[in-house]
């Protein structure tokens, strides 16, 4: 039998539909298909199906008479056909469930486009609450020191009417909005007092300018004053005017010239000598001297152009060097030209009376003139009243000894070496009495005991030996200015008799 023929025999032959009899298992399949899912009835029947086609195929195969093969043939085509509707209705239903689960997704995507626009709005908000919180929090104030009053400052000061103010409902916020209006209230009050302390301080400033115009002017005004008050000053012999000036230039005075202008004045107030004293000199250069002294000493580099306030000092190379070389003799020329002769811009004149007369400019006998050298640190002594040369005046003989030729100590001497310092053409010499005198002692160069101890064969230096103790002896136990005053007194007296 072929298939073909099969097929036809299959067609022709009339089924009874309302005849269950030959179909029992199919219309069972048919009634549990409705019971179970479109998806468990669609592979149901596919098993099915598969079945019957291998049922088919083994039948073709066995070789069983015909009209048993096509009688059970028919069955199978039968079963196949229904299988078929089957796939079909399970088919249908699965369309349709998917049909409606479409529909019901269609209705359901609304609301969750809408949840999930909403989602990204609240995302987008919260980005930029965090970003503004972010803002806030590193933001800084441009004046970042300026401090708010307390809370306890706030209570304690405020006025009521702020204290009971409500600016925010949150408490915290409130309390620091009102200290806030507080602050604004107090700095305005504050600028209102700092424009009335301007206004004082412009005040006080005219009136302080007005006053130093005032002052500037003074000067000029004591000046005439002082200047008409002059003559009578002279009339009643109150030199008060002179004697601010003399003190005023004894502050620049070096200290040997100090001492000495000291004690003549002191002698003068104490016992009444017959003697006047006056500072003679330059201010301005003594100034200038005292400045560069002052920098000096302190450290200070000044340039200063003027040959009489250098101070040439040899460096520590130069004085090794000289140590090693043989010292060379040093004429006046050369030493006046390194400055050994420098002298104080301010001088101290002395002029001595005859106390036995009462007429002071008939009373005269002589005037000393105190100069310092700066370089020696020694006192020179001149007579201006002698006009017979330096070997002649009274001072060479008012003490044993002291001539004046010899410089007095000996640091000056081996600062100068072996020149000759002091000769004829100087009338002004450091005499030892005048060192003693400024207040510059020095140890003698031989002691006086080992003179006196001293065995030689010469009477007249031993005479001289003794002489020269005694009159020292002498000079220690008196006062040294009325030693020295009564002596030029005398000295001067004697030799005016003479003349």
């Amino acid at each position: 039998m072929e298939d073909g023929d099969t097929t036809e025999e299959a067609v022709v032959v009339p089924v009874s539909i309302g005849d269950e009899q030959p179909f029992p298992h199919s219309l069972s399949r048919h009634r549990d298909s409705e019971e179970e899912s479109p998806h468990e009835t669609l592979r149901d029947t596919k098993a099915s199906i598969e079945n019957i086609v291998a049922e088919i195929l083994s039948l073709k195969n066995q070789g069983k008479p015909k009209p048993l093969l096509t009688l059970r043939l028919r069955e199978l085509l039968t079963q196949t056909f229904l299988h078929f509707v089957t796939l079909r209705q399970a088919n249908r239903s699965i369309l349709m469930e998917e049909e409606r689960a479409r529909t019901e997704t269609e209705r359901a995507k609304a609301p969750l486009e809408l949840a999930t626009h909403q989602l990204q709005n609240l995302t987008y908000e919260k980005s930029q609450f965090v970003k503004a919180i972010k803002a806030c929090n590193d933001s800084k104030s441009k004046y970042p020191d300026i401090e708010v009053v307390s809370e306890e400052e706030f209570f304690r000061d405020a006025p009521q009417d702020m204290k009971d103010s409500v600016l925010s409902n949150h408490s915290e916020h409130n309390v620091v909005l009102k200290r806030l209006n507080f602050e604004l209230f107090q700095r305005k009050e504050l600028c209102k007092l700092h424009d009335k302390l301007e206004q004082k301080i412009k005040t006080l400033l005219e009136t302080i300018a007005s006053r130093k115009k005032f002052l500037s002017s003074l000067p000029s005004l004591l000046k005439s004053l002082k200047k008409a008050s002059l003559p009578v000053q002279n009339q009643l012999g109150v030199q008060h005017t002179k004697k601010l000036k003399q003190h005023h230039s004894a502050e620049l005075l070096p200290p040997p010239l100090y001492v000495i202008y000291s004690q003549l004045l002191a002698q003068k107030e104490a016992f009444g000598e017959s003697i006047d004293v006056e500072i003679i000199g330059s201010v301005k250069d003594a100034q200038a001297f005292a400045h560069h002294q002052a920098h000096k000493e302190t450290g200070i580099s000044i340039t200063v152009e003027s040959p009489k306030l250098e101070n040439d000092e040899p460096n520590e190379e130069d004085g090794q060097r000289q140590s090693k070389r043989p010292r060379r003799f040093q004429g006046k020329e050369s030493l006046d030209q390194e400055g050994i002769f420098q002298i104080h811009p301010l001088t101290v004149n002395l002029h001595v009376y005859d106390d036995e007369i009462s007429d002071l400019e008939s009373a005269k006998l002589t005037t000393l003139k105190f100069e310092y050298l700066m370089q020696l640190n020694i006192i020179c002594v001149g007579n201006k009243a002698s006009n017979d040369g330096p070997e002649n005046d009274i001072l060479s003989d008012l003490f044993p000894d002291d001539t004046g030729l010899e410089l007095p100590h000996q640091s000056a001497k081996l600062f100068v070496g072996d020149a000759i310092m002091f000769n004829g053409d100087r009338t002004s010499r450091p005499y030892k009495w005048a060192q003693h005198l400024a207040g510059i002692d020095f140890l003698p160069e031989v002691a006086p005991l080992l003179l006196a101890s001293r065995e030689t064969s010469d009477s007249d230096e031993a005479a001289k030996g003794e002489e020269f103790i005694t009159s020292l002896s002498q000079y220690r136990q008196q006062s040294r200015l009325q030693t020295v005053l009564q002596k030029i007194r005398s000295g001067r007296k004697a030799q005016l008799a003479l003349q």
